[in-house]
């Protein structure tokens, strides 16, 4: 299974984070919080992105963006071996 970002599944389904945070109604810096480190999203507001997104939750990876970074650079580098 596949898993993206917040941010990503955001930008697939063509929102501006501004776009995005009024249909949510909350604040856009709420969002980017989330979008940086979704390990602490409370299951309601995942649920709404996942229905605004149009992306299931468990293809929604849910910790810190940096986290999802290394573990692609680290599997990268042991496909490359």
């Amino acid at each position: 299974m596949i898993e993206i970002s917040l941010r990503a599944a955001r930008e697939n389904a063509g929102l501006s984070g501004e776009e995005a945070a009024k249909i949510l109604g909350m604040h856009k810096q709420t969002l980017y919080k989330y979008e940086n480190d979704s390990s602490d999203i409370p299951l309601r507001v995942l649920k709404e992105l996942s229905k605004l997104y149009q992306m299931p939750v468990d293809n929604i990876f849910l910790g810190k963006r940096y986290d999802l970074i290394r573990t692609i650079k680290r599997k990268r580098e042991e496909e490359a071996i």
